[in-house]
């Protein structure tokens, strides 16, 4: 069983930055690929970004690539989500999610969620 807590959420200024922090109950948090994704007012859930296992490999949203940096330090059961140029589109709820290595999480689908994190950037 793996618990996430999100934090660092908090309302910013367009052009502004945040850095959303993710972290894991659990001994395994090293066998798990992590993502962030996102649901703002109205909208379905989307990917942001997700890191595999070792932190060696990342993919981006075309909408934050450029942007956004995701990482993650296993010795601390925690992934990040540096965030930076923040515009008004960004806003949404962010969560961080696990799914079992070789799968990452999908919108749909994980094996675990945390309870999400409001980011509010006003224009």
């Amino acid at each position: 069983q793996v618990q996430l807590v999100e934090s660092g959420g908090g309302l910013v200024q367009a052009g502004g930055s945040l850095r959303l922090s993710c972290e894991a109950s659990g001994r395994t948090f090293s066998t798990y690929n992590m993502g962030w994704f996102r649901q703002p007012p109205g909208k379905v859930r989307e990917f942001v970004a997700n890191i595999n296992w070792s932190g060696g490999m990342t993919h981006y949203a075309d909408s934050v690539k450029g942007r956004f940096t995701i990482s993650r330090d296993n010795a601390k059961n925690t992934v990040y989500l540096q965030m930076n140029s923040l515009k008004s589109e960004d806003t949404a709820v962010y969560y961080c999610a696990a799914r079992a290595s070789p799968l990452y999480p999908t919108p749909t689908q994980s094996d675990y969620w945390g309870q999400g994190t409001q980011v509010t950037v006003s224009s």
